[in-house]
């Protein structure tokens, strides 16, 4: 990228952010007109792009498997202070919240950010590589997670319903804690080899790794403007959320669907960056950002929801149905499948996405 067109990419993607960020302040707590929507969107959406130019320069600074790890925990701890938030004010018809956010969040990590990131890379290269061990690792504590915090609740006999007991969300509080917290130590220090791109240990050379990487105050630039806009993205979000359930209620779709779609537009930002890095042959990284997610989406909300049940009044349902629990054995299955040989084709890629693309079907047709 010549040093003009660099200049330009970083004038719009501080501006935009910060213009965004105004648009959230004017318009928070209000029901905006079709026009001030359709401006919010715009800038949702260049939100999105920007906080991933700044994922993308923070990530080149600190090398893998920091970079997945920023992204997938910033936007991951913002999602979980806008499911708080709307859990504390929306009392007892947010009982599920949680519950539907999370479990979505792992449906479009685990099949939709996957299977696209497969896809493109056997694209490119026929036979998309990986490394399995670490992949594996990851994969294995997502449904640990998720078997604890999203399964269990539905079986457990101590509380009414779908719902744990106090001393049984502690318990999934603090070993989601600790699940994540051991798992970014083997990420990031123990077995960090795990988790880099195979071109960076001995498979083809991925150009990008020879750039030149950004200055330190160009990199804590980048990791400001990035927090920015995945606030923007977030808090965006939250303004376009009750035009879009009107939407929902005239198309005559469950409740549900909302939180789907609030998800898909706040993993928007991994989305694109995972498919930027498998159009790179950077398959590993991709896999590191959607596992990633999803981890983080579990193992945070979840201690968040633990300590806010202080303050939350009515139930709060963990417990997946019976529809979303095949679903989610299906994908534990499947990715078991496809990260035990460490490559992957398009066949594997369309699986996941196929699964993915039943999951938002039975979420507006249950």
């Amino acid at each position: 990228m010549s040093q003009a067109l660099r200049s330009v990419a970083t004038r719009w993607t501080v501006a935009l952010p910060l213009i965004a960020i105004l648009a959230l302040a004017l318009t928070w707590g209000t029901y905006p007109a079709t026009p001030v929507l359709v401006v919010v969107g715009l800038l949702l959406a260049a939100s999105v792009l920007a906080s991933v130019h700044h994922a993308e320069v923070v990530a080149h600074k600190v090398g893998e498997p920091f970079g997945s790890l920023v992204l997938a925990v910033a936007v991951t701890v913002i999602e979980v202070a806008l499911i708080v938030t709307l859990m504390i004010s929306g009392g007892p018809e947010t009982a599920t919240l949680a519950r539907d956010t999370v479990f979505a969040a792992v449906m479009i990590t685990l099949n939709g950010i996957v299977g696209l990131s497969l896809l493109l890379g056997a694209l490119r290269t026929k036979v998309a590589t990986f490394n399995a061990e670490g992949t594996g690792t990851a994969l294995a504590t997502v449904a640990t997670l998720a078997t604890l915090c999203l399964v269990l609740p539905t079986f457990t006999t101590g509380a009414p319903g779908s719902e744990f007991t106090t001393s049984q969300l502690i318990f999934a509080a603090i070993a989601s804690i600790v699940l994540y917290g051991l798992f970014v130590f083997i990420q990031t220090v123990r077995h960090r080899d795990y988790f880099l791109p195979q071109a960076a240990r001995g498979g083809p050379i991925d150009l990008d790794e020879h750039a030149e990487p950004p200055s330190s105050r160009a990199a804590l630039t980048s990791l400001g403007m990035l927090v920015v806009a995945l606030v923007a993205v977030v808090g965006l979000a939250k303004i376009e959320s009750p035009a879009i359930e009107d939407a929902v209620e005239a198309a005559g779709f469950p409740q549900s669907a909302v939180g789907v779609i609030i998800a898909l537009l706040v993993l928007l930002p991994e989305s694109l960056a995972a498919a930027n890095n498998a159009r790179r042959d950077r398959v590993q990284t991709s896999l590191n950002l959607g596992l990633g997610s999803a981890m983080a989406s579990i193992g945070l909300t979840i201690p968040a929801i633990a300590v806010a049940t202080i303050w939350l009044d009515g139930p709060l349902i963990l417990g997946l149905e019976a529809t979303q629990m095949v679903l989610l054995l299906l994908t534990v299955i499947v990715s078991v499948l496809t990260v035990v040989p460490g490559r992957a084709t398009l066949q594997q890629g369309v699986l996941h996405l196929v699964l993915f693309f039943a999951f938002l079907f039975l979420a507006v047709s249950p």
